[in-house]
């Protein structure tokens, strides 16, 4: 991991920008600074597409972790997005999939393509970050993730045993495997659904809900489209990490 900026922020956060195998991410912590005494814990901020575009809604959550509550936040940008090579296949996937839903063709084989390559190719980077997070004396275990692609996070919950608990977002496609997958994920949950998400199956993502292996699982339903998740989620997913983290 190699550090490239740092800027301290009006909330007193401190945000550095790196580099970790040539991979772009970005680590927020706490102004009053953890210690090797006192590490502060991790929240792993997952999301979509490339950090450009999505820094601003990424850094909105990451700052309130940092500064409300004393975590370590971090994230990386996605294969095949941003500034990175694309990925072999994605974009005809990504063109099948308008096509077919837009003749109301049956979808689950083009989001198999679409979706389970970037899954295979981010959750080894996912796990090669924490391991070089917790390589800093500031940051100590255990970690969260929260956001998405839920098969993402999904995969990460099951096969990283550092993650003690996971916010996950539904707004994104879910392949047939993460269903079978979902099923052995046993850590803490919460899952928030946003009701009018027009390029979300609201079907699928309630059935992955109840797959979903863990004795303590909630469903946080809300009116809106894919960016309009009510501030208080933010909150109460903060305190609901508190609660696993702490």
């Amino acid at each position: 991991m190699r550090f490239t900026s740092k800027r301290r922020l009006d909330d007193g956060v401190l945000e550095r920008d790196f580099t970790l195998d040539g991979i772009p991410g970005i680590l927020w912590t706490p102004g009053a600074s953890p210690s090797p005494a006192a590490p502060a814990p991790l929240v792993l901020v997952g999301h979509p597409g490339g950090l450009h575009r999505m820094r601003p809604r990424v850094a909105g959550r990451a700052r309130h972790y940092a500064a409300e509550h004393g975590f370590a936040a971090a994230t990386v940008e996605m294969p095949g997005a941003g500034d990175r090579p694309p990925m072999p296949g994605v974009e005809r996937a990504r063109a099948d999939l308008l096509r077919a839903r837009a003749a109301g063709e049956p979808v689950t084989e083009v989001v198999d393509r679409l979706v389970l390559p970037m899954v295979d190719a981010a959750v080894p980077e996912w796990r090669a970050a924490i391991d070089a997070l917790l390589e800093l004396p500031e940051i100590g275990g255990p970690v969260a993730y929260e956001g998405g692609v839920i098969a993402v996070g999904v995969r990460l919950a099951l096969v990283e045993p550092r993650i003690a608990a996971a916010c996950l977002f539904a707004g994104s496609f879910v392949p047939a495997a993460t269903f079978a997958e979902a099923r052995q994920v046993s850590i803490p949950l919460r899952v928030l659904v946003q009701w009018d998400d027009e390029g979300n199956d609201r079907q699928a993502a309630l059935e992955l809900f109840d797959a979903f292996g863990s004795a303590e699982k909630s469903l946080h339903a809300n009116l809106g489209g894919h960016t309009g998740v009510p501030q208080s989620e933010m909150h109460e997913g903060a305190r609901f990490f508190a609660r696993h983290l702490r």
